[in-house]
């Protein structure tokens, strides 16, 4: 069996420096910790649990709790986080707080109860938990004050918004599926900055949202820039029983590139998120917490990418009805 003498040997450091690079502890570059853990995964190197605990007091787990697993969006998150905690020798406890804020509190509790080092958590819209007595990184937004890494909503709302403006949109509704949500929030203030200060932008939130657009492609609205593909998915569909083509009639985009984009018709334009990146330096924040590092002062964004495809055209260039500007529907 694969060892950290072995690892050490073949990447000519100590031991103690592979130990640290593994474990997130001490001062290891992070080009040199990359080639140590590639090392060790080549070699089928898996720490034992049982040794760690009894040398450090720590049990090697860590704790996760999601927001909701049946959003295809946040297993594509545990998943990347996951990865990245074998890759330092950890494991990881799953709860799914099933869009509760009490069982979001409940769940913390039990994990720590369960001994686990510290907690990664993607919290409920509109709340900013914390772990009692245990290292704790948040994966949220930049507008949440104890985010500590996130997607750039801000900025791949912004790419969105430009791509639609490039194209010749200047009148657009904006998607959103709840208010309370600081990242469609966010997006939305992406989106309009991405669209500019002459775009005559109407805001729509939730079911009553759904319904009304297409009576707003009907009052001149030729793009529809959702904050989530799951909500460009259900705008498809009321636009199509509506008789409206995409992008025929109306122009519309999504939100994280979730697999089944490409397996609409037409094919979604959305933005993608770096989740390895995030889920890596989420976990080497946590690893450095519990190591008894300092947190980062303020929050990491990473960039998006935008993804055109073929639900985005140049607007038809019939005449219709302007829509009014900076307005918005309840849900």
């Amino acid at each position: 069996m694969a060892s950290i003498k072995q690892i050490a040997q073949d990447i000519g450091v100590s031991a103690a420096t592979v130990s640290n690079a593994l474990t997130g502890k001490g001062r290891v570059s992070k080009e040199l910790a990359e080639r140590i853990r590639t090392r060790a995964e080549e070699l089928g190197y898996r720490p034992s649990n049982a040794a760690r605990a009894l040398k450090t007091g720590q049990s090697g787990i860590l704790g996760l709790v999601m927001p909701d697993l049946t959003n295809p969006l946040f297993p594509r998150i545990a998943q990347n986080l996951s990865i990245a905690a074998e890759a330092r020798g950890l494991g990881i406890l799953i709860a799914d707080s099933r869009g509760s804020e009490a069982r979001q509190n409940e769940a913390l509790h039990q994990l720590v109860g369960r001994g686990v080092d510290g907690v990664v958590i993607v919290p409920q819209k509109g709340t900013s938990p914390e772990a009692p007595g245990l290292p704790m990184v948040t994966i949220n937004t930049a507008r949440d004050p104890r985010n500590t890494v996130s997607a750039d909503h801000v900025g791949g709302g912004a790419l969105i918004g430009a791509h639609v403006r490039a194209l010749g949109h200047r009148n657009v509704v904006l998607l959103g599926g709840d208010r309370v949500s600081d990242v469609q929030q966010d997006r939305m203030r992406g989106m309009r900055e991405g669209l500019g200060a002459d775009a005559g932008v109407e805001t729509e939130w939730g079911d009553a949202g759904l319904a009304a657009l297409p009576e707003r492609v009907g009052q001149g609205a030729t793009a529809i820039l959702a904050t989530s593909d799951l909500l460009a998915l259900a705008a498809l569909s009321h636009l199509a029983r509506a008789g409206l083509g995409v992008p025929r009639d109306v122009s519309l985009t999504g939100f994280d590139d979730l697999p089944f984009a490409t397996a609409m018709h037409p094919a979604l334009t959305t933005t993608a998120q770096d989740v390895s990146a995030i889920a890596d330096y989420a976990l080497e924040v946590l690893t450095g917490l519990i190591a008894g590092a300092e947190r980062p002062e303020t929050g990491h964004a990473v960039p998006m990418r935008l993804v055109p495809r073929a639900s985005t055209a140049a607007p038809r260039t019939d005449t219709r009805p302007k829509i009014p500007t900076n307005t918005e529907r309840l849900p």
